[in-house]
């Protein structure tokens, strides 16, 4: 049986077959009146350079004393970017950390060896009615880096490049690109970018980078000739050089890339590791539960609950 892929509308056709490597429909989830839309990893694709979870949260309204309770869980083998186009989150790890996150604003946190965290709307935020959309995403680390030691760094959206001109207003969150750079350490090469575009206009992706793609957070794009429309995630070829154009009422993205991760990765709930002894190995010391001497520490001030393993 034989079908004409001109039909599928998920499948680029023309001069974007050359362009574009994979489309990525992600796959959403109600959480309980809050929605996530998981693009990586997908059937397709594992990773895009070393990112290999990509999340979208929300647009979630709450009303008064609702919010978003997610337990002390563990990490390994990665770092999470936490970045929030609405609304507010608590932050707090096994590091001490106490941070809360803003619109414009970036949290790495390197889980390394193993690190726990929380994430909550909690406090003053519940005596109101309130809103969150963002994005989180993991980076899988180097072999060479996966049993570093835990660490955790915030960046004000202050910090972070900004750049503007014919109808793109860009603000870089992480890496390198166009000729800027984010003052915050990554272990791999990598770039991740906030881009909003004018109705009609075009923004070129870094051409420095061997693995790239975009996702459409609202509007449309178009490349080849194809329009593509939000909530899909773009991959494209190594070495193009390729420039994504904003339809009629423009669009907003994120920009994702890097080097080529060194081998596939395995994932396990919440650990990344390049083996499945690694995965086994943090399996057991989460079960253990010894929180005083063990692998993994609960983080203070929110060590009355955790989220057991599987």
């Amino acid at each position: 049986m034989s079908w004409n892929p001109a039909l599928d509308p998920s499948i680029p056709i023309g001069d974007a077959v050359d362009a574009i490597e994979t489309v990525i429909v992600p796959r959403a989830r109600d959480l309980g009146g809050f929605e996530v839309r998981r693009a990586l990893p997908s059937a397709q694709r594992q990773m895009v350079g070393p990112f290999i979870f990509f999340d979208q949260m929300g647009p979630a309204e709450f009303l008064t004393g609702q919010g978003i309770d997610v337990r002390p869980h563990p990490h390994i083998g990665l770092a999470t970017v936490t970045y929030l186009l609405k609304g507010k989150m608590h932050h707090r790890d096994s590091l001490g950390t106490d941070q809360w996150i803003e619109p414009g604003a970036v949290n790495l946190m390197f889980a390394g060896h193993g690190i726990t965290h929380s994430e909550r709307t909690d406090g003053p935020m519940r005596q109101s009615p309130h809103g969150l959309f963002g994005l989180q995403t993991w980076l899988a680390l180097p072999k060479a880096n996966e049993d570093d030691p835990a660490a955790f760094h915030h960046a004000h959206g202050a910090a972070l490049p900004d750049l503007e001109g014919e109808g793109k207003q860009v603000k870089l969150i992480l890496g390198t690109a166009w000729g800027e750079r984010v003052d915050l350490k990554t272990p791999s090469e990598v770039f991740y970018a906030d881009a909003t575009l004018s109705p009609r206009a075009a923004i070129p992706l870094p051409d420095d980078h061997e693995d790239r793609g975009i996702y459409i957070i609202a509007g449309s794009v178009s490349v080849g000739g194809q329009t593509f429309p939000a909530g899909q995630m773009l991959v494209f070829r190594p070495g193009d050089r390729i420039s994504v154009r904003a339809g009629e009422d423009g669009a907003r993205l994120m920009l994702l890339g890097g080097a080529t991760m060194d081998g596939p990765r395995h994932i396990w709930w919440n650990f990344v590791a390049s083996s499945k002894e690694r995965i086994e190995a943090a399996k057991e010391a989460w079960r253990a539960g010894d929180w005083a001497h063990g692998r993994f520490r609960l983080p203070p001030g929110d060590d009355a609950e955790f989220i057991p393993a599987p």
